[in-house]
């Protein structure tokens, strides 16, 4: 979705741009604290990568698996997990050539991704999983409510987009937005098995971002997933009229404005952001 962002990202935003001090949260991104302590971890072989995940805490009925969105990892929802593990079991993973996962050299597509989630399920032995998905993280969940939609227990969609009329096109210049891209890159040096691929790997991720889905509000129309579509409100990538359209032809969806925030709300205010995800799960 955000092709010249992603790029000058690369040879700009990279050592040069710092994000702007600013009042607002939503103009800001804070760093996430350290993860809590793993009850599981490791890597998993499924098609043909190494998946990193990790797992926390314990509880009845369905763990909540939560993926994150692209150029980013699953620390990215520390205080999450430290939250929701108190009463779930929790999972997170890297998706493919995402922080600690490898990549085989396929090209990435949303489908290709919730492939991989679905096989690392299986390899976990985990039948059905309430997603929380943030932005390409949402999209996969999408797929998965799709193409198999008896692995999830419900879906908490958050700046997901299933057209690419969806993306606000100011992103590409956004200050906040840009921060992020310079934020990844350095986690990604720290923790991918190929610390100075970051350019290709943006290359790569850029592709799947622009792949055509003129069809996606049509193809919702079949998801039975209990979802709720989540937007932020001075979400820098996602138009709120996306995600309203998004809400209204899943059936029965919901959709919740998070006061405050912008695409980036788990960094910017992770209590309100917890106590969203946990009162989604109470409602169902």
């Amino acid at each position: 979705m955000l092709k010249t962002l992603a790029f000058a990202a690369v040879t700009t935003i990279l050592g040069t741009a710092q994000l702007a001090v600013a009042e607002e949260v939503w103009k800001t991104i804070p760093t996430p604290p350290a993860m809590p302590e793993a009850t599981d971890s490791g890597t998993a072989s499924v098609n043909g990568i190494d998946m990193y995940f990790a797992s926390y805490g314990d509880g009845d009925g369905a763990p909540i698996l939560m993926i994150h969105g692209g150029l980013a990892h699953g620390d990215i929802w520390a205080s999450q997990v430290a939250e929701l593990s108190q009463d779930h079991r929790v999972i997170v993973a890297d998706t493919r050539g995402h922080g600690r996962t490898t990549n085989d050299g396929s090209a990435y597509s949303i489908s290709l991704l919730a492939q991989d989630y679905l096989a690392l399920l299986d390899s976990l032995n985990v039948e059905q999983v309430h997603l929380v998905g943030w932005s390409d993280g949402a999209n996969i969940g999408y797929e998965i409510s799709k193409t198999a939609p008896d692995r999830l227990a419900s879906h908490f969609a958050h700046a997901g987009n299933v057209t690419l009329a969806g993306v606000d096109p100011s992103v590409q210049t956004n200050e906040v937005f840009g921060g992020y891209v310079g934020m990844m890159a350095g986690d990604y040096a720290k923790m991918s098995p190929t610390p100075d691929g970051f350019e290709g790997f943006v290359a790569g991720v850029s592709e799947m971002w622009f792949a055509d889905k003129a069809d996606g509000l049509e193809t919702i129309k079949s998801i039975t997933v209990p979802t709720l579509v989540v937007h932020s409100e001075h979400d820098e990538a996602i138009l709120h009229a996306h995600s309203a359209a998004i809400a209204r032809n899943i059936p029965d969806a919901k959709l919740l404005v998070l006061d405050g925030t912008s695409h980036f709300s788990m960094f910017q205010k992770p209590e309100m952001y917890s106590e969203a995800i946990k009162d989604w799960l109470a409602s169902l």
